[in-house]
């Protein structure tokens, strides 16, 4: 049946079916700010402080709250969250009852005008598309009230929301699960490149061979004629010449050393003689003081200079069989077992000295070039998976976002 199709008079809706209303968001729901904990609130016993990275799934040790609190801050199975704040979302809270955290509202559907499961669609749509318009903040991005309170989304028959709900629930379920599939698919591939990498840098890439005992304690064995020796026999820092047209060049958690701006668009790439930065050359060996521990090893592709707390260094042999010695270090949480994680904040070799105390194996050089040759083949076949899945991920999420927008605003009617 041919429907037809009238302008709402809203730029971010467009044309909706001419049976469609619209309605500002105050008018369909009532919405309950969270409470503002402090951190002298948090407890070791008490219900769930129920926070933005607990619906994003980013919090692994919520913080507890033992207290009393008025019933509308009470969060159960099955009601509506949405954070206004970093992350602009709706979500269905799933998990047992918790404490409502500010920066989130729990938002009641006024039941005369709006189906509850239609409800949690339309204001998943309503958030992305106020991120897209209405973003206040620097440091966090937030939705003010005014703004929320007065965004005009579309408005469908209440005998209609549920069957639109009905098939989003259903086609949104199976991309769920394939996006799932894909993350698990992508962590088994990364989990793989970390294995390949600490295998080679311990036993070598030559197959079966006479073998010795190692002395360091997280390694069993390596090759007869390697050597052991500490970090700081073989890795040490450089303080280089920076000048006026380097830009900046930081390491990430993922091991690529590069012009940030390439990374991040920050504003952070003029050219000028900070204190403390120092030069970095290309091939040079990059530790990151606060992110070692994470991963953050690389060997630098570009000439810029570097913020005090990434290291410069160069080394006794193959620059980039040393990092990825230390990122198998980091890989396996050796790195951990220093202060929490390696983070020395200042360029003084008597700080960058204290990750200097771990072992480190001493491949002939000829191995070492065999050992880089063979990794940085197989890293780049799996990064090349990796990447694939990731695409694949993008265009997932991107269909799931498309479809569910097509659908809340009436631009395809369910059959």
């Amino acid at each position: 049946m041919n429907r037809k199709i009238v302008d709402s008079g809203v730029e971010w809706i467009g044309k909706i079916p001419q049976h469609w209303t619209t309605s500002k968001i105050k008018y369909i729901g009532q919405y309950v700010n969270g409470y503002a904990f402090k951190p002298e609130d948090w407890s070791d016993e008490g219900l769930p402080i129920i926070r933005i990275q607990d619906l994003t799934g980013s919090n692994a040790n919520p913080n507890l709250y033992s207290g009393d609190l008025p019933q509308k801050y009470l969060v159960t199975k099955g009601d509506i969250l949405v954070s206004w704040a970093a992350t602009l979302d709706s979500f269905v809270w799933d998990r047992e009852n918790g404490w409502l955290n500010q920066h989130i509202f729990k938002a009641i559907p006024n039941e005369e005008l709006i189906n509850k499961s239609y409800f949690y669609w339309l204001l998943k749509v309503a958030m992305e598309n106020m991120n897209n318009d209405n973003k206040h903040g620097i440091m966090m991005q937030h939705v003010t009230l005014d703004v929320f309170n007065n965004f005009v989304v579309p408005l469908p028959p209440v005998c209609s929301q549920q069957k639109i709900a009905d098939f989003l629930d259903r086609e949104c379920s199976e991309i769920d699960a394939l996006i799932r599939k894909t993350n698990l698919t992508i962590q088994e591939y990364r989990k793989l490149k970390q294995s390949v990498i600490t295998y080679a840098v311990i036993e070598g890439v030559r197959g079966q061979r006479e073998m010795k005992e190692c002395k360091i304690e997280w390694i069993a064995q390596i090759p007869s004629d390697w050597d052991e020796c500490r970090i700081k026999d073989v890795v040490y820092p450089k303080d280089k010449e920076i000048f006026e047209t380097d830009e900046i060049v930081t390491c990430f958690r993922d091991g690529e050393v590069t012009l940030r701006r390439k990374r991040r668009e920050d504003g952070f790439t003029v050219s000028f003689t900070e204190h403390g930065y120092h030069g970095v050359d290309i091939g040079d060996l990059v530790i990151h003081g606060m992110d070692a521990f994470a991963g953050a090893i690389g060997c630098s592709d570009s000439r810029g200079k570097t913020t005090p707390v990434v290291h410069v260094c160069d080394t006794v042999g193959n620059n980039r069989y040393f990092m990825y010695y230390l990122r198998s270090l980091a890989y396996g949480n050796i790195l951990m077992d220093l202060s929490n994680g390696v983070r020395i904040r200042s360029s003084d070799y008597r700080n960058f000295a204290r990750l200097g105390v771990f072992g480190a194996l001493l491949p002939p050089r000829e191995e070492q070039d065999e050992i880089v040759a063979y990794l940085d083949q197989k890293c780049e076949e799996i990064d090349r998976l990796i990447a694939q899945k990731e695409l694949f991920l993008s265009e997932l999420e991107n269909y799931k976002k498309s479809l569910i927008y097509e659908y809340v605003t009436g631009k395809k009617e369910v059959q």
